[in-house]
């Protein structure tokens, strides 16, 4: 910070630079020999330019100690570009060895060509087979070497033509165990190489696939030393761990803790006698609010299951009672006056559409025309299931006719299915029968006595009498069906929730015995 002094207003404020202002909303630069702040617009330097400043001294001190001088950054990129110099020379220098080396190979392959390389007279040169034996023979691939050389068999070299470069090669054994001496001078070797091959430059993409060549060796390597690990620790029997079953000393199967099934039994059989006599006892002594809401739960299920058996039986009640109506109502006599009236009636100008085809229909006929039209309809497709419907106790509720082309038994009702059941023929004495009321539900007594194949305001009454009784008892049934589930599963928990494997894997910590009941005052 710069120093305090007195501004020209009298009153204290720190000011700074040349300029003696408190602005401090720019760039400033520090001395680090008198620690005073400038901005950086007073004496021209800019951030970009401080940046590269190392030690920054003002005008002022450097007047009164001209041995303090600013100091600047050494730039890394300068140096980096330096080596990179250095490199680039090192490998233009050697680029341009190797085209003289490889014009130079040129020339002398334009003159001597590898047919004139061969007298065809001496013994090496008569010799069609590699002996297998020298260095030169087990550098090659079919003898199991590296194919670094890449010369011919030195038994197969021609005596009288052969290259000079040949005979710095010394003829020592492949691969010899004295790491003292090297396989072959470096000069040596290199001008040996090159007398046949030139080795190129290797590319960007090259060095790439050699890298992830390498990659992928390494991983197989210490894939297939792992394995071999496994192998030898399978073998090798101090590598074994012993059995943890309870007096066994022998040792663990592979990939097991155990030598056999019976040693794992034992233990598990004797943790089971250590533990579960411990958890029993917490159990019964802390009570379980889970165990509290199934037992009320349970109660519940089973009042309603009560009730539903009261309806149901109240709907087999009403089945008989139908089933007698009918039979009575077919009993009654038929009047032709009834008949007379009910027509004169009607009004023969008004129509009404069907709800299934949209026709125009007289009111008359308009029961009987969409009855008709809906088991048109309705027989266009089916309901069916894999399964019969088997309901002890229960007669005529559902068609369960079998499709052998879907293979599915058909669940509409049966007083109602239009695929498989049919109404049965009217007879001309066959009284409607109908029982009529007053005010929509009150029972009068009294049945409708029109021929039944003239009536046309209760067309199948029978019929939909049949199945509003049954679609009830249906309802029952499934609310029967629905609450016997509820109940087993609510079982199956509460025993689970105090079986052996419950026991043995969950526990209850009581931290503080006065609050470990977790009822309220209304549960208990």
């Amino acid at each position: 910070m710069g120093e305090e002094s007195k501004s020209e207003n009298g009153e204290n404020a720190p000011v700074y630079c040349i300029c003696r202002k408190p602005d401090i909303n720019c760039f400033m630069i520090g001395c680090d020999h008198c620690n005073e702040w400038f901005h950086g617009h007073c004496i021209n330097i800019t951030e970009k330019m401080a940046k590269a400043i190392r030690e920054w001294y003002c005008m002022q001190c450097r007047e009164r100690d001209p041995t303090l001088e600013i100091r600047y950054r050494h730039k890394k990129s300068k140096e980096k570009d330096r080596e990179g110099d250095r490199e680039r020379a090192e490998k233009d220098d050697m680029r341009v060895k190797a085209q003289e080396l490889a014009l130079e190979q040129s020339r002398n392959s334009k003159q001597i060509k590898r047919s004139a390389r061969m007298c065809g007279e001496c013994e090496a040169c008569r010799r069609t087979e590699d002996c297998g034996q020298c260095d030169f023979c087990r550098d090659m691939k079919k003898f199991g070497g590296p194919n670094k050389i890449r010369q011919k068999c030195r038994l197969r070299q021609c005596q009288v033509r052969a290259r000079e470069s040949y005979k710095y090669f010394p003829a020592s054994p492949w691969l010899s165990d004295t790491d003292d001496v090297p396989f072959l001078d470096p000069v040596l070797r290199k001008r040996a190489v090159k007398v046949k091959h030139v080795k190129r430059r290797e590319k960007k993409s090259e060095k790439k696939k050699d890298e992830k060549y390498k990659r992928h060796k390494q991983k197989q390597k210490h894939r297939d030393r792992s394995k071999h690990a496994e192998r030898v620790d399978a073998k090798d029997p101090s590598s074994l761990h012993q059995c943890l079953g309870p007096g066994c000393i022998q040792a663990a199967r592979s990939s097991s803790k155990y030598c056999s099934d019976e040693c794992g039994m034992k233990l598990a059989a004797n943790r089971i006698y250590e533990i579960l006599p411990q958890r029993i006892q917490q159990w019964q002594q802390s009570p379980c609010v889970a165990e509290e809401h199934g037992k009320k739960l349970l109660e519940r299920i089973r009042r309603e299951q009560q009730q539903a058996r009261l309806k149901l039986q109240e709907m087999e009640r009403k089945f008989h009672e139908l089933e007698a109506l009918i039979v009575r109502a077919k009993q009654q006599a038929i009047k032709e006056d009834e008949e007379t009236s009910e027509g004169d009636s009607d009004d023969t100008d008004l129509q009404i559409f069907c709800v299934s085809c949209g026709h125009p229909i007289n009111p008359k006929v308009a029961l009987r025309h969409m009855e008709r039209c809906y088991a048109k309809y309705e027989s266009q497709t089916s309901f069916g299931s894999m399964y019969p419907t088997r309901i002890e106790g229960a007669t005529r509720l559902f068609c369960d006719v079998y499709n052998p082309q879907s293979k599915t038994y058909c669940k509409r009702l049966q007083v109602l299915c239009p695929e498989h059941s049919r109404d049965p023929k009217v007879s001309a004495d066959e009284v409607c029968g109908c029982p009529m009321v007053k005010d929509v539900f009150e029972l009068t007594g009294d049945f409708c006595r029109v021929p039944k194949r003239k009536c046309n305001r209760h067309y199948c009454w029978e019929k939909l009498r049949r199945a509003e009784v049954d679609l009830e008892r249906v309802r029952v049934w499934y609310k029967l069906d629905e609450l016997f589930e509820q109940e087993r599963n609510v079982r199956m928990a509460m025993t689970n929730r105090a079986g052996l494997l419950a026991l043995m894997l969950h526990q209850t910590i009581q931290h503080d015995p006065l609050t470990t009941d977790l009822r309220t005052t209304t549960d208990r």
